[in-house]
């Protein structure tokens, strides 16, 4: 496997894309050329929030080609196109074969969430001090147990595992806290989520987990419950406000990740009429907000 690099200016990047697959390009993937440099540029943004740019000043197109010799041809053939100006050839490189499988599960190792509570993929062995585990492999949906906000939230269920009562996990993802949250006793689970793929894992990694929930659209709510999650982010967190503490019954609590150190003001100003949010834990600049109704 050959793979074939080129920098190009943002405007030109679907062009010479579109180019590499004529030519019969294998894959065709993109980067920011200047990752790890003071140029770099982040594109990420939040519903509700100004989309980011549509692409970096500068990219890195890396196309894999089966043969040197058909690499090194799409990049005569590219060169002497018009669209070309303004682009490189940064080079042609021999890609070594790899274990991809195995390298991919190589970069997930299980995660302590406290010294008894493990996330564990399911092709690692189980820790020996581990007591309640959640086997989970990485899949489509939003959950493995590595992103600080998932290890706040889980957490927060170890050590108040003695009053979660019936948990309302809203925005499941992978299904991770409600699939902790059953692990920890509660009474009742419900997880439920827009994303018809995250609805399907849930249901999936809750059976491989044994452990019994209900997973719906978020119309399957049927609150108040004792214990509300919702780990998102902190705009739609701000917009559903009303309809979560709505959720939270009387004494019980209510439980947001996906927030921000600096958004903390923010959140606490949104759900002000309804509840008095406090930080409950931080970590890598994120924080764990709750509340009593």
């Amino acid at each position: 496997m050959f793979e074939l690099g080129l920098i190009c200016p943002q405007d030109h990047v679907e062009t010479i894309s579109d180019a590499l697959d004529a030519l019969d390009a294998l894959s065709v993937s993109v980067e920011d050329a200047d990752a790890w440099t003071a140029s770099e540029q982040a594109l990420f943004g939040e519903p509700g929030m100004p989309p980011p740019a549509q692409g970096w000043q500068r990219s890195r197109v890396l196309a894999l080609f089966p043969t040197r010799a058909a690499a090194e041809e799409a990049s005569v053939l590219l060169s002497a196109q018009d669209f070309f100006t303004d682009c490189r050839i940064s080079g042609v490189e021999q890609v070594p074969e790899q274990d991809w499988v195995r390298l991919t599960q190589s970069q997930f190792a299980p995660v302590d969430i406290t010294p008894d509570f493990w996330i564990v993929p399911t092709w690692h062995e189980v820790p020996a001090q581990a007591r309640r585990v959640i086997r989970l492999d990485p899949g489509l949906a939003f959950g493995t147990g590595t992103h600080p906000t998932t290890r706040m939230c889980l957490r927060w269920i170890a050590r108040h595992h003695d009053g979660l009562g019936s948990v309302l996990d809203y925005g499941c993802g992978s299904g991770i806290l409600a699939i902790g949250a059953a692990l920890h006793g509660a009474s009742q689970v419900d997880a439920v989520d827009i994303d018809e793929a995250a609805i399907t894992s849930t249901r999936e990694n809750a059976q491989a987990n044994a452990v019994t929930l209900r997973a719906g659209m978020p119309d399957i709510a049927s609150g108040p419950y004792q214990t509300v999650l919702a780990n998102i982010l902190a705009t739609p967190l701000k917009v559903l406000a009303p309809l979560l503490c709505a959720q939270v019954a009387a004494g019980g609590v209510l439980v947001l990740a996906g927030i921000l150190e600096r958004q903390a003001d923010e959140l606490r100003e949104a759900y002000r009429p309804y509840v008095n949010l406090d930080v409950s834990d931080q970590e890598d600049g994120w924080i764990l907000m709750t509340a009593r109704r």
